[in-house]
C-alpha cells in the first residue's frame, strides 16, 4: 500500500462515525495474538473511545496467550482510552464437551468452531454490559473469498474495519502503526486447534497465493503454472463450500397468492 498514513485514518474516522451513529460508547475485541486482532485493537485504541481487550484463554498455545497478553500490556500502555479483561473458557468448555455426545466431542472441526462461538457469546455479554460494539477482525481473503472464519463466532461480529485489505496489506499497516514485533513475526493461524498447525497447513496455500487467486479468477489455465492451477483450485473450492458463510441466509419467500 501506497498510502498506510491515508488509509489508517480513513479507518479511525469510519469506526468514529459507526460509534456515533450507534450510540454507543466504544469497542470490545478478542486480542488472539494474531496480526489481524493486533491491528484492529490499534485502530481501535487510535479512536480514543473506550477500548476493552478481551483475552480469552481456551486450552491455548502458550506462544499465542503469550503474544495476546504483550500486545495488550503494549496498548494499555500506549491508550489511556485501553483497558483489558482476561477470561479464561477452558473450564466452560470442558463442561460443554462433557455433556455432548461422543461423536460431536470427536469432531475435531465442530469443536474447533464451539470454541470460536463461546468466544463470541463472551464478547457480546461484555460488550453488552458495556455499551460497546463487537468489532471483527477478517481480512478481505477470509471473508470474502474462502470464508476462513466460523459461522457465528468470529464472524458474528458488529463491524468489520479491516474486512477490505488483503493479509499482506494487514501486515502491512500492523506494521506501520505499531503492532509488537512478535506478531509480525508470527505465522497467521486460528488458534481453534490443540497442536501447532497454522493457517497454511490447513488451507494449503499462503495467503500471498489466495490474493493471486482471488485477483486472477479469469486467467486462462495455458499461462499458468502448475503450482497457480493448484492455488486456484484450492481457493475454488473453499469458495464453493463456504458460500453459505458470505451470503445472506437464505428466507424462503411464500407467494402472496397462497397465503391468503
Amino acid at each position: 500500500m501506497k498510502n498506510n498514513q491515508a488509509i489508517q485514518e480513513h479507518i479511525i474516522n469510519w469506526l468514529l462515525n459507526y460509534c456515533e451513529v450507534s450510540k454507543l460508547e466504544g469497542f470490545i475485541i478478542g486480542i488472539s495474538g494474531g496480526i489481524d486482532s493486533a491491528l484492529t485493537s490499534v485502530l481501535c485504541a487510535m479512536t480514543n473511545k473506550k477500548v476493552i481487550c478481551l483475552n480469552m484463554p481456551l486450552r491455548q498455545n502458550q506462544d499465542e496467550y503469550t503474544r495476546a497478553v504483550n500486545q495488550i500490556k503494549m496498548l494499555e500502555s500506549r491508550f489511556q482510552n485501553v483497558s483489558s479483561l482476561e477470561i479464561d473458557l477452558t473450564d466452560t468448555f470442558t463442561s460443554f464437551e462433557k455433556i455432548l455426545p461422543s461423536n460431536v466431542k470427536q469432531h475435531g472441526l465442530s469443536m474447533a468452531n464451539s470454541r470460536a462461538r463461546l468466544r463470541m457469546t463472551t464478547l457480546y455479554a461484555v460488550g453488552q454490559a458495556n455499551n460497546l460494539l463487537v468489532v471483527g477482525t477478517g481480512n478481505k481473503v477470509e471473508d470474502f473469498g474462502i470464508g476462513f472464519y466460523t459461522k457465528y463466532g468470529d464472524g458474528g461480529v458488529d463491524l468489520s474495519p479491516i474486512a477490505d485489505l488483503y493479509k499482506t496489506e494487514v501486515f502491512e499497516l500492523a506494521k506501520y502503526v505499531g503492532v509488537i514485533e512478535e506478531i509480525l513475526n508470527a505465522k497467521p493461524t486460528d488458534g481453534l486447534w490443540e497442536d501447532e498447525r497454522n493457517d497454511e497447513d490447513q488451507i494449503g496455500a499462503t495467503y500471498e497465493e489466495l490474493e493471486w487467486a482471488m485477483e486472477n479468477l479469469d486467467c486462462s489455465p495455458e499461462n499458468l503454472s502448475s503450482r497457480q492451477k493448484e492455488v486456484l483450485t484450492i481457493y475454488l473450492r473453499f469458495n464453493r463450500v463456504n458460500k453459505h458463510k458470505m451470503e445472506p441466509i437464505p428466507v424462503c419467500i411464500i407467494p402472496q397468492s397462497i397465503k391468503k
